[in-house]
């Protein structure tokens, strides 16, 4: 009888233990996507003053600046890590058309306003790379831990589920072309 209250008991720390440990991994993933969330709150709190210095040189610009408009809306009503990832990578494609069509005006790459704004842009696609590869890091390390036995008992039981990664889009997985 003590032994099967031993064990009972062992039991009961074992899944207290375990619970407590993806408690803790589900806070990391959490936590990630924060700063995740963080760097593009800053990202969509720059392009508007960047649009609009572009705008003063570059009015017929207009489809251009109203797409990176656009795509800024809705990549901040995303609801989940897809639906971000999907339109921040989109509105990362049409940041480089809209530096693209900068080249066309060296008035405005000399603007000192825009020279900061894209360096400031630029420092924060950086951080929120590093950001997306922390996060990925702990959603990789927390699905891992909720497929293993005994802990995807415990995960099952209390409602642990599999999380999303934040991923690149497939023209970043490309190899690079140099053309000389």
């Amino acid at each position: 009888m003590i032994v099967f209250i031993i064990l009972l008991i062992l039991l009961v720390i074992g899944i207290i233990a375990i619970y407590n440990s993806l408690v803790v991994k589900r806070a990391r993933v959490n936590n990630g996507w924060a700063q995740i969330d963080v760097q593009l709150k800053r990202r969509y709190d720059l392009i508007p003053n960047l649009v609009e210095t572009v705008k003063g040189y570059a009015a017929h610009e207009k489809e251009v600046l109203e797409k990176v408009a656009e795509l800024r809306s809705r990549a901040m009503g995303a609801t989940s890590p897809k639906e971000a990832a999907e339109a921040n990578n989109m509105l990362s494609a049409t940041l480089k058309s809209l530096f693209a069509v900068v080249e066309n005006y060296p008035q405005l790459k000399a603007n000192e306003n825009f020279m900061k704004l894209q360096e400031e842009l630029t420092a924060t696609e950086n951080k929120i790379s590093f950001a997306r590869q922390f996060y990925n890091d702990v959603v990789m390390d927390y699905n891992a831990t909720i497929q293993k036995f005994p802990q995807t008992v415990i995960a099952s039981m209390f409602n642990f589920t599999a999380r999303e990664f934040f991923e690149a889009p497939a023209e970043e997985k490309e190899p690079v072309r140099v053309k000389f």
